[in-house]
């Protein structure tokens, strides 16, 4: 991943990832090269959630009650 992928092209490869796991018509090897990919991927789409997240709260107000 040289280039920054938005989140959804993330999600998209990762949903085909689980697509093709589930049919099960995967060879054993490729199995594992595509769970250590999705893995790759939800990790990524995790930190990008996170950061998402962290920025909002940054740009929300203060809570007006405090």
């Amino acid at each position: 991943m040289s280039e920054e992928a938005s989140f959804e092209t993330l999600q998209r490869e990762l949903e085909e990832i689980v697509t093709r796991l589930e049919r099960g018509d995967v060879a054993v090897d490729d199995a594992i090269a595509l769970f250590r990919r999705g893995e790759e991927l939800y990790r990524a789409c995790v930190a990008r959630l996170e950061a998402a997240e962290l920025r909002i709260e940054e740009l929300s107000p203060a809570d007006p009650t405090t």
